[in-house]
Order: structure tokens, then C-alpha cells, then sequence
């Protein structure tokens, strides 16, 4: 068992000691941070127990959840999430977890499943019902619409032997931990078990199916991970801004192209249209050290320059600029100039 905030296991064992009762009576209200530490705690000891648990018997049964669900989508069906209270919220999330790594799924409440919603569910999809106790009387409706129509069911619940957990196709059973109310009874630990579980099978699923950071971009192309995940070729810059200078022209020329497209950069292209070098103010300043001197641009560019393709994510465009102190890179394609793009642009696009 890992230490806690004090850094040593007695430290929190004293903790627990002071605050809970041999016999499980209500707990006394713990005073300044001590319920602080207390919530941490218990909320790591019911992830720690639901960890043991997957290693053993619990684990055959998420294996067999994701199958489920991973056969459901192959069929065209959805994954529908529902549960009661704190813990539709959390099958809210849950769902939204899914859909947001490629796995369909939508969250149906088991209220508005009673009254008329059950015709969202189809014979191809799965059930994911949250019950800590499996006994909400709520989630009556739609358990006997699974049995009567098919629909797998996947129960996350505490009680084997509940209404819920004895109706599951597949019960996914997690440790019956104490919740880190004093009085034992809002839901704080559990919902933190039920939260990490459903993570665990989105996160399965994903690894499956391969889902790469340009999938994750396709169902989040707003705000700041959209604009992390934005590739090169959506903010760079072509055709005639781009600043490029044939091989054989004359330093003051290249000057010239350097001023007008206003990068501070040019690129030098071969007679094939690779690009052979760059030349940036840094190359002019060393060359003019000591006196102007016009001069072909193939004795003064930087040759083999840092460049990308058109598919960089963003974000890692602008680490590599940043490592390498640079503001602008070319975007190639078989060694020839497709594009440029500056920092200002990934900045503006909110990438940083």
C-alpha cells in the first residue's frame, strides 16, 4: 500500500484509526483537512480493491464486457448507458467517454426510458446500467426491455446478488467499499469506482481498434484539443507566400523575397524543386559580419534545414520549434516546398 500525503503508511494508518470505528458506527465529523485526507484515502483504497479485483475474477468478466461492446459496434449498434442519481451522472460521463473514443454510445435516462425513450434502444445495441446497490427501482423498464428484446445487459454495480446484478448478462461486480461520507452514505467512493471502471473499458476499447490521436481529432475539433490536434497542412501557408529562391540567384535577391513575404526566412530550391537550403536573418548577420558583400545564396544558406510534412499535428510542430529555438519550419512533400508555417500561426490557432 502506497504512502500518502504525510509520505509514510503509519501516517495514515493513525488517520483511519482516529476516525473510524472498530464496529462501522457513524464516523465523527473529522475537523480542518483531516477530511480531507480522509476522502483521499478511502477513495484510493476503493480504486486499489477494484484493481485487485480486475486482476482476479473480476477481470473475466470485463473482458467479456468489452467483447460485448466491441461486437455491438462491429454490428452497428450503440453502447446505451443509464443509471439513477449520482450514478447517471457518472454513466453521463461515462458515455461521453465512449463516443469521444470512438466507441457509439449515448446516455438514456431510465425515467424518460419509462416514458417513451425505450424505443431509442435496438436489438443491435448493448445496455450499460450503474446501480451501486442494483436495486433502484428506476431501472426496471429498460432491464425488462433488454430481457424481453435480446439487448445485452452489463450491469456495474456492488451486489452480486441484486435485482440488477442477477438480471446482467454480464455483471461487472466492484468491491463493496465505504463511502468517504462520514455517515456513510453520499455517494464519493463509489462513484469514484464506478467513474474508473468505465474509463478502463473506453480506454480497452480504444487500444483495440488502434484510435490514434487523428481519430481523437475528428470528435473534438473545438476549442483548445482541437486546435492541439489540427494538422500542418490546415495552418500553413502556400502557393505564392511562400518565400523561395532559386539556387543560382544572388544573395541580394533573396533579401529581397525575405522582405516582401515578411518570415524572415526564404527557402533556396534546387532546379528540380527540391529544397536545398534556407536562409534566415541569422545566416545574413554572420555573412555581412564585416562587410556587404552580394554573393550567390548557395554560399551562405543553412543547408539540410528542419522541415515537416503535411500531416504534423500542431502541437508537434510547435514543440519542435521550440526546442530548436525557431520560428518558422517548411512543409515538404518529396523534399519539395509545399508550404511554411510561423509560430504566430500556431499561436493564433491557440495551440500553445
Amino acid at each position: 500500500m502506497s504512502a500518502t500525503r504525510d509520505g509514510t503508511q503509519e501516517g495514515r494508518t493513525d488517520r483511519m484509526a482516529r476516525l473510524e470505528s472498530p464496529d462501522k458506527a457513524p464516523l465523527e465529523a473529522p475537523s480542518g483537512l483531516e477530511a480531507v485526507w480522509r476522502t483521499l484515502d478511502l477513495e484510493i483504497e476503493g480504486l486499489m480493491a477494484l484493481r485487485q479485483a480486475a486482476g482476479n475474477g473480476l477481470g473475466a468478466f470485463i473482458e467479456r464486457a468489452v467483447n460485448t461492446i466491441q461486437a455491438t459496434e462491429g454490428a452497428h449498434g450503440r453502447l446505451i448507458v443509464t443509471g439513477m442519481g449520482k450514478s447517471g451522472h457518472v454513466g453521463r460521463k461515462i458515455a461521453a467517454t465512449m463516443a469521444s473514443t470512438g466507441t457509439p454510445a449515448y446516455f438514456v435516462h431510465p425515467g424518460e426510458a419509462s416514458h417513451g425513450d425505450l424505443g431509442m434502444v435496438r436489438g443491435e445495441d448493448a445496455v450499460l446500467a450503474l446501480s451501486w446497490s442494483g436495486e433502484a427501482p428506476e431501472l426496471a423498464d429498460i432491464v425488462a426491455y433488454c430481457k424481453r428484446f435480446s439487448v445485452p445487459l452489463i450491469a456495474i454495480t456492488a451486489r452480486a446478488r441484486s435485482a440488477l446484478g442477477l438480471a446482467a448478462d454480464i455483471p461487472l461486480v466492484l468491491p463493496d467499499m465505504p463511502e468517504a461520507c462520514p455517515n456513510g452514505l453520499a455517494p464519493t467512493t463509489s462513484t469514484t469506482m464506478q467513474l474508473a471502471m468505465g474509463d478502463a473499458l473506453a480506454v480497452a476499447l480504444l487500444s483495440r481498434k488502434g484510435f490514434t490521436a487523428q481519430d481523437f481529432r475528428q470528435f473534438h475539433p473545438g476549442g483548445k484539443l482541437g486546435s492541439k490536434l489540427r494538422k500542418t497542412r490546415d495552418l500553413m501557408h502556400t502557393g505564392d507566400e511562400i518565400p523561395l529562391v532559386k539556387q543560382d540567384v544572388m544573395l541580394s535577391q533573396a533579401i529581397f523575397e525575405m522582405t516582401s513575404k515578411r518570415f524572415g526566412i526564404t527557402g533556396v530550391v534546387d532546379e528540380a524543386g527540391r529544397l536545398a537550403g534556407i536562409i534566415t536573418d541569422g545566416d545574413l548577420r554572420r555573412a555581412f559580419a564585416q562587410v556587404f558583400v552580394d554573393r550567390p545564396v548557395a554560399e551562405v544558406m543553412t543547408r539540410r534545414p528542419r522541415t515537416v510534412d503535411e500531416e504534423s499535428l500542431a502541437s508537434q510542430v510547435l514543440a519542435e520549434m521550440n526546442a530548436a529555438s525557431i520560428t518558422t519550419l517548411f512543409v515538404v512533400e518529396d523534399a519539395r516546398p509545399v508550404g511554411v508555417i510561423h509560430i504566430h500561426d500556431l499561436l493564433r490557432m491557440g495551440v500553445a
